[in-house]
Formats: structure tokens, sequence, C-alpha cells
């Protein structure tokens, strides 16, 4: 099983680019799992449990149905802050073979720098990271 980390933000585009890049993966739906991820505020991680579950973050559910729809197995985890960090952790927790962060539309100067998570996902994780765009419904 090829196991991918799919951490998403607030964006639903971004969210959509994700999903259909994993679902688009040759045999995505015979051998690929997909470990859906968002880093929870310090506030929302400091909630009682039955409030933080990240399942209630619309944008880890339009990911989750997405690759449900398109028989991909999925499992959901809650990510820490900060979010870099976070990403890289549950990469080596779950043992992942790619990590698959959406980005945003950028000006030409800003396309030379990815944002913050991004940047420093691609510069610390161990496993290869792949940056799709958007999607739009």
């Amino acid at each position: 099983m090829y196991t991918i980390l799919v951490p998403v933000d607030a964006d639903e585009d971004r969210a959509r680019g994700q999903a259909a890049f994993v679902a688009e993966l040759p045999s995505a739906e015979t051998e690929i799992e997909a470990v859906i991820t968002h880093a929870l505020t310090k506030e929302e991680a400091e909630a009682p449990e039955e409030i933080r579950n990240v399942e209630r973050i619309s944008t880890v559910r339009l990911v989750r149905d997405y690759l449900e729809d398109h028989d991909v197995d999925v499992q959901l985890a809650e990510g820490q802050q900060p979010p870099a960090d976070g990403i890289i952790e549950l990469a080596d927790e779950f043992d992942v073979d790619q990590i698959v962060m959406g980005s945003r539309k950028r000006s030409p100067t800003g396309k030379a720098v990815f944002g913050s998570v991004s940047q420093q996902v691609l510069l610390e994780a161990d496993d290869p990271v792949t940056v799709v765009g958007s999607r739009a419904e």
C-alpha cells in the first residue's frame, strides 16, 4: 500500500486540487491510502476531544468524501501546531511515501517562494513532496 499524507487548510479549491491529484494517480482505488490532516489551532487543540475532532473541518470532509467516492482508502489524523512541524511528524508517524500539499496562485514574484508552511515541508520532509494547484468545483 502506498500512503499519501494530504494536509489541508481552510481553502476548498486547494483541497479539491489535492483530492483530485490523489484520486487520479494510477491504481489509486486499489493501492493508495490517504491520510488527511488539518493542523488544529491552539484553541481547537485545547478543546474537549468531542469538539476538536478533525472531521468537523469542512475541507477535511470534502477531501475524505471525494477520495471515498473514488474508492481510495482514507484515514483522518489530527495535525499539531505549528502546521509544518505537525505535517512532518505525521509523515513519520504514518510512514508515508509522499506528501501532497496545496498551493495558492501567486504573483510572478511570489512564485519564487512558496508559502511558509509549504516551503518548510519541502525543505525538511524526508519524503517526496508534491505541491498541486487549486481546482474549482
